[in-house]
């Protein structure tokens, strides 16, 4: 059984930042695209980061373009997701999410195995 576990959620003013990161465990994620997705209330869930099985192609939102980065760690079976210059509408639930396919996926419904989440909130 696939079990990812966020941590690094928290409070933080705008222009902070922020570090999540995901453990992974059941599944050898080095042979999988992986994602951050986020979900703020009253809102569907979107893909904000993701990354190929080697790490070689990344995918960003245009709204945290720049700002976040997304990095994997392969032999560590873990995924992080740096997020600088947060902004109040960065506030969500985050999860960390895993696809059967070695390339980026963008879409939430391409993801079939996710995380509890973590809450982000930023104050403005």
């Amino acid at each position: 059984q696939v079990q990812l576990v966020e941590s690094g959620g928290g409070l933080v003013q705008a222009g902070g930042s922020l570090r999540l990161s995901c453990a992974a465990s059941g599944r050898t994620i080095s042979s999988y695209a992986m994602g951050w997705l986020r979900q703020a209330p009253g809102k569907g869930r979107e893909v904000v980061a993701a990354i190929s099985w080697s790490g070689g192609s990344t995918y960003y939102a245009d709204s945290v373009k720049g700002r976040f980065t997304i990095s994997r760690d392969n032999a560590k079976n873990s995924v992080s997701l740096q997020m600088n210059s947060l902004k109040p509408e960065d506030t969500a639930v985050y999860y960390c999410a895993t696809a059967p396919s070695r390339t980026v996926r963008a879409r939430p419904h391409e993801y079939d195995y996710w995380g509890q989440g973590t809450q982000v909130t930023v104050s403005s």
